[in-house]
């Protein structure tokens, strides 16, 4: 597993290849990363939605979907309304997620995560936990007072793990979630940077 707090390499249990969770500098400092990223992305999220993972779309997204996502991403990123990672194991993208600020004037001193996702070839080796840490670190760094998220309330594997970083739930929506005739609480939690100063 990488460090919390930078993109410093480590090994992969099962691959031995080097981990690294980079920022978008890094990520798109790198011109063979860059240009792979999107299709990349595209394919581990086409891949996680048709398995049933619970990240917003009924159907896989398309390739311009992802694409127009991440390019305002990365826009966000650059000028500091955002943050996006990337975790490697070697030069193939295993994951990646972000957090956006808020829109309103009100509420820009904090930001939510819209969106981890890491390719189910790589679950159970701490990766998830790299990725998520370090867009806390990024938020902590950023000033952001409090970074929120909301999950379906039935991904208990996520929800331990934002648990474990010290996420708390604040709120729920009793089977708001609609998937075909299935029905889904969704659930908000919250990182609360104010408590540490």
């Amino acid at each position: 597993m990488t460090s919390q707090s930078s993109p410093n390499a480590s090994k992969s249990h099962a691959t031995a290849e080097p981990v690294v969770v980079l920022d978008a500098a890094r990520l798109t400092a790198d011109p063979d990363l860059a240009a792979g990223f999107t299709e990349a992305a595209h394919r581990i999220l086409a891949d996680l939605v048709r398995g049933g993972a619970p990240l917003g779309w009924v159907d896989p997204p398309s390739a311009d979907e992802v694409t127009e996502l991440l390019g305002r991403v990365l826009t966000a990123a650059r000028s500091g309304e955002g943050a996006l990672r990337a975790v490697y194991a070697g030069r193939r993208l295993a994951g990646f997620g972000y957090w956006l600020r808020y829109t309103r004037a009100t509420s820009r001193v904090h930001a939510d995560i819209e969106k981890i996702a890491l390719d189910s070839a790589v679950h159970g080796r701490g990766l998830g936990r790299a990725l998520t840490a370090a867009l806390v670190a990024d938020a902590r760094e950023a000033g952001i007072e409090v970074l929120t998220l909301d999950a379906r309330a039935d991904n208990e594997r996520a929800l331990t793990l934002y648990r474990s970083l010290g996420f708390t739930e604040y709120g729920r929506l009793p089977r708001f979630v609609a998937v075909g005739g299935l029905r889904y609480d969704k659930v908000f939690y919250m990182l609360d940077f104010r408590a540490e100063a």
